[in-house]
């Protein structure tokens, strides 16, 4: 497997300038390291992704991907990522945020109400299903849909997010154009970490999309 560099979200922050996307305002560093890939390595990461038809969907339950679990400090993973991707955040003596701001980088809002914002799995928990997740354990699982350290967890506005639903990127794109070069990357860098397939349409998507990060 290709290194990945390791960089706080100041520096997702630079990747997403490299890309053409200014960034976004009172974006903090995370608490934690973040493994993202840099576009010339998402490339070469999007050419060893083995390509396969898309899986069945049969028995998959969001209850396989047991998410949000407690990360200490009585925070759970989602508030973690309202209070690592937010401006200001305040939070209650049970980590739930009672304010702060959150800019969303699929449509480029920001928004003052955490309950406007969702935290979304880049990698949709369906999507890793039909792609190889569906003969994981579930520890696997829950690593997956709870990962603080690849760029899998991500706050955005709520209904883009629903709108995103469990599609790929030859299916949905983030509304904000000049935003496609980190978020293929980012898509790239997590299905390349945990093994999962990509359909032929998806790659094509992906490599697409990545072709403007050198514009």
């Amino acid at each position: 497997m290709k290194r990945l560099a390791t960089i706080t979200l100041a520096a997702v922050a630079i990747l997403a300038t490299a890309c053409g996307v200014p960034a976004a305002t009172g974006a903090q560093p995370a608490p934690m390291s973040m493994s993202v890939s840099a576009p010339g390595d998402a490339g070469q990461q999007l050419a060893e992704l083995r390509v396969a038809p898309r899986g069945s969907m049969d028995g998959y339950d969001r209850k396989k991907f047991p998410h949000w679990d407690e990360q200490g400090s009585s925070c759970n993973t989602r508030e973690v990522v309202l209070k690592r991707d937010g401006k200001d955040v305040v939070t209650g003596p049970d980590c739930a945020p009672t304010s702060g701001t959150w800019p969303s980088p699929y449509d480029g809002e920001t928004w003052t109400k955490a309950t406007d914002v969702d935290v979304d799995h880049m990698v949709p928990l369906a999507a890793a299903w039909v792609s190889g997740a569906k003969s994981w354990t579930t520890e696997k699982r829950r690593a997956f849909a709870n990962d603080l350290t690849r760029p899998q967890l991500l706050a955005v506005t709520d209904n883009v997010n629903q709108e995103k639903s469990d599609r790929s990127p030859d299916q949905w794109k983030p509304p904000l154009v000049s935003y496609w070069c980190p978020y293929a990357t980012a898509w790239t860098a997590v299905k390349h970490h945990y093994g999962l397939t990509v359909t032929a349409a998806e790659k094509a998507a992906l490599g697409d999309m990545l072709k403007r990060c050198r514009r």
